[in-house]
């Protein structure tokens, strides 16, 4: 059999309203494990999506050795399908269960050969991602979708690109939604994986699986060998050679400035010193003609020369940022938000979630809590229980789809808002501070990217009057790009109230400084240790 890869020649692509995404984009992925990364909007899902016919580019071509399957980040299903439909084996089995019947008719038998065994497969690898509890036997592909959590969804969604046994398999941000469990099952089969595999995530623990990352910017694909780890480390020492560069030129800028200067005062002086002899008329008139022309001829080409020097100096500037990624970092101060050791926060007794599980929780000083556990288990109830305890401090809630303000309004307008009684200069230099200068919060919030949703949403709630003592944040990494995902961490480190925080990022949860985890399991709320 061929070895997998996809090849892509000269892709062109561009959005309806004009905007461009690829011109000319040529890139080959061979076999093995790739990782995409880049900023949200720089088109790693349309990338992908291009790859597996979703969309059509508008040049160029996309070159696939064997079969290909794609996983979209958003799987959407119609709750009232059934499993196996899902999976595309509903018409096989029903085929085989006729064959079984002794009622089997020729295309049936043709429909089932080499395939005999299909339902045992899919059950197989539904068992390989962790869905044996739900989907434990050939008679659960008969249950509706509607009966799975969101993660299980998910599940399903790979198992059944997976049973097109793919040469080439994509997968976009597939670790959403999943709990820790889940997610360790979708690494082993991502590592197992024998094609051609291209994963966009900002998952670091998946992208450390990676053979080699293909970084988007600008346009245009970069390949890096090694696992996200290896990316970070060359593209830090290639930042760093361009911050020494940029010091290097600024230097060059401003001594080619101080020597214009200098330049100016010397011409000048030689100007003030001709026409001083020119009017005492110590030489003839035509050697003061000449020596004058020569002057100004000197005095122009020395004058030019150090313009052209700081010219130089301001594109050898320009080009040295130009190598300079965008690595801004949110820098908040948050007093108001302090909650000091002993307050109580809150209390929650005795509630019983829709799981059956009867749970208890106090939260006491500026603790930093880590809620976890499988999909469905009741987490979110969990959350709106601490909201329905009536918090003993302000509290704010940060939901998953960054809900928080009034789309029709722009950024400072909705921190005006939630903070009425502080003023537009006090609101903007905050602003500042997640980012949002000048023009910049006067975008509607309805046409802001996915990373500037997250800042302004953490600006929004963070910056509110009283100010939250305490957050509730329900899978806050989900969808975030990783600079996005660095400016979360700043603001949440910066924070000084309490937090209870849902999510099964590993190292999101050990860079915001977790101090108490706790499992929610289909039988009680636990202290549990850290992830390892």
């Amino acid at each position: 059999m061929a070895q997998s890869y996809l090849s892509l020649s000269d892709l062109t692509f561009t959005w309806p309203d004009g905007e461009p995404v690829f011109d000319g984009l040529d890139a080959v992925f061979g076999p093995g494990r790739t990782g995409v990364v880049g900023l949200n909007g720089s088109g790693k899902s349309t990338l992908l999506r291009l790859i597996a016919g979703r969309l059509h580019p508008d040049r160029g071509s996309v070159t696939a050795q064997g079969e290909v399957a794609y996983l979209p980040q958003d799987i959407t299903l119609d709750p009232t399908l059934t499993v196996d439909r899902i999976l595309g084996i509903a018409d096989l089995r029903a085929a085989l269960h006729r064959i079984e019947s002794g009622d089997g008719t020729p295309e049936d038998f043709d429909a089932a050969t080499g395939r005999w065994d299909i339902e045992e497969r899919a059950v197989s690898t539904l068992h390989r991602l962790g869905l044996e509890r739900v989907l434990g036997s050939t008679s659960d592909l008969d249950r509706t979708v509607g009966t799975l959590s969101g993660g299980e969804t998910v599940l399903l969604g790979l198992t059944a690109q997976l049973l097109k046994e793919p040469e080439v398999l994509l997968l976009d941000e597939p670790t959403n939604n999943l709990d820790s469990a889940s997610r360790s099952k979708l690494y082993e089969v991502v590592q197992q994986f024998p094609g051609t595999l291209l994963v966009v995530s900002h998952d670091r623990d998946l992208l450390d699986l990676m053979n080699s990352v293909a970084e988007l910017r600008g346009g245009e694909v970069r390949m890096f060998g090694g696992n996200f780890s290896a990316y970070q480390e060359i593209v830090e020492a290639e930042q760093e050679a361009a911050r020494a560069a940029v010091r290097d030129a600024r230097s060059d800028v401003q001594k080619q400035k101080r020597e214009l200067v200098e330049a100016r005062i010397k011409i000048d002086r030689r100007k003030r010193y001709g026409q001083k002899m020119f009017e005492n008329k110590r030489e003839p008139k035509i050697v003061m003609g000449l020596r004058k022309r020569q002057a100004q001829e000197s005095a122009g080409k020395l004058r030019n020369n150090h313009i052209a020097k700081v010219d130089e100096a301001r594109e050898s500037l320009t080009e040295a940022e130009s190598a300079l990624r965008d690595d801004r970092e949110v820098r908040i101060d948050l007093p108001a938000t302090e909650v000091h050791s002993g307050q109580e926060v809150v209390s929650v007794r005795d509630v019983s979630l829709l799981g059956g599980q009867q749970v208890s929780l106090d939260v006491v000083g500026p603790e930093r809590i880590a809620l976890v556990g499988r999909n469905g288990v009741g987490k979110t109830t969990l959350l709106d229980a601490v909201v329905a305890a009536g918090p003993r401090v302000p509290f704010k809630a940060l939901p998953q789809r960054l809900d928080v303000f009034d789309e029709s309004l722009t950024v400072a307008e909705n921190v005006a808002v939630a903070a009425p009684h502080a003023s537009q200069e006090q609101i903007r230099a905050q602003l500042a501070r997640f980012l949002f200068r000048g023009n910049d919060s006067d975008v509607l919030a309805s046409a802001l990217s996915g990373g500037e949703r997250l800042r302004a949403a953490l600006a929004t709630i963070l910056l509110a009057e009283p100010a939250p003592r305490l957050l509730l944040l329900d899978e806050p990494t989900n969808n975030l790009d990783l600079p996005s995902l660095a400016h979360l961490t700043q603001a949440l480190r910066s924070y000084r109230g309490a937090l209870i925080v849902v999510s099964h990022d590993r190292q999101f949860l050990s860079d915001i400084g977790v101090t108490r985890w706790l499992e929610l399991t289909d039988e009680a709320l636990r202290a549990r240790a850290p992830f390892g």
